[in-house]
């Protein structure tokens, strides 16, 4: 029953952790990160991208020869990536709530101790890096303009089509969420260093008052 209690406790302490950091522009990045930028991926994010694979056609339309230039076009969906940056960029602060709940530490009491401002502080430097190389991917497989006319070549699929145009559905929705999803990351950055900021301000603060 004891053991029970104890997992519990820890349950709920990585949970309260997650939803409420030490930081008020933690907290507000978590507001940010789990309402506004989950629910544009989840919700427009497949409206936008859902059907893309069935309208992106080529010349001549063949099945065989629109999935390969598909893959061509899109090496990694976008939708596919963009949960992967949110899973990744969530994994640091996971660990450490997670780490904070087995030693039973109370979230107003991280920032009065070195060890785990510390730990928070790299966990924070973790994610600025993660959105940083994301924000580099992204820039390379996608680039910031998704252009109407993809130029496909099909010659290792059949050396009669050569190089095929391919009609892409809807590049300008793509070119606007894509901004979109951009900014995001630029935002999520700026937050995170804020963060770091306002650690670095409270805890110089609460030494100078000791």
């Amino acid at each position: 029953m004891y053991r029970g209690n104890m997992s519990l406790n820890y349950i709920k302490n990585f949970y309260e952790g997650c939803l409420r950091p030490p930081t008020v522009i933690g907290q507000f990045h978590v507001l940010f990160f789990g309402s506004v930028r989950m629910f544009f991926l989840g919700v427009l994010g497949f409206a936008v991208y859902g059907n893309e694979a069935l309208h992106f056609s080529c010349d001549p339309d063949r099945r065989e020869l629109n999935l390969f230039c598909y893959n061509q076009f899109r090496p990694i969906t976008p939708q596919v990536f963009w949960a992967l940056q949110l899973v990744s960029v969530l994994v640091p602060g996971a660990v450490f709530h997670l780490h904070a709940a087995c030693r039973n530490i109370d979230q107003e009491l991280i920032l009065q101790r070195s060890s785990f401002t510390v730990f928070y502080i790299i966990s924070v430097l973790s994610r600025i890096i993660l959105e940083t190389v994301a924000f580099w991917l992204q820039s390379h497989l996608f680039g910031f303009q998704v252009h109407p006319i993809f130029k496909c070549n099909a010659t290792s699929l059949n050396k009669r089509f050569n190089i095929t145009k391919c009609m892409v559905p809807e590049h300008f929705e793509k070119t606007i969420f894509l901004s979109a999803m951009y900014i995001f990351t630029a935002i999520t950055l700026l937050l995170c260093i804020a963060e770091i900021f306002e650690i670095l301000c409270r805890k110089f603060g609460y030494l100078s008052t000791q």
